[in-house]
């Protein structure tokens, strides 16, 4: 799960869908660094129906923990449907995620790129 370019943002903790099925959830996690939208991995224990990244009630329990680890901003939309896994849900965050990602050690390859512009 967690490799050495992977920034964890919370441990595990659990998330019920709109079924009623709770879920236990091992860790929500980005890469370290990108070029502006950030894809937010969700690892789950166990394998999940297929579809579940767009159940709204699991969804919004991801974001509600996210908000308590500090995050503001919209809700996120769900990544690549060719990132979605049995264990996996691939969220793609708003760019109001980047100042809390930042926060967390993300760092914005874009913006090298930015700071070049003023030649």
């Amino acid at each position: 799960m967690n490799t050495d370019t992977d920034i964890q943002l919370s441990g595990p903790f659990k998330a019920t869908d709109g079924a009623g099925r709770a879920h236990d959830i091992k860790a929500i996690r980005i890469f370290d660094e990108g070029y502006g939208v950030i894809d937010v991995y969700i690892d789950f224990s166990a394998a999940l129906d297929s579809g579940a990244y767009k159940d709204r009630t699991l969804v919004g329990q991801i974001l509600t923990r996210l908000r308590s680890l500090g995050y503001v901003g919209p809700d996120f939309g769900h990544g690549d449907l060719g990132l979605q896994d049995k264990k996996l849900i691939v969220l793609e965050a708003p760019e109001e995620f980047n100042t809390f990602a930042a926060s967390k050690g993300w760092k914005d390859l874009a913006a090298e790129f930015d700071e070049g512009d003023d030649a």
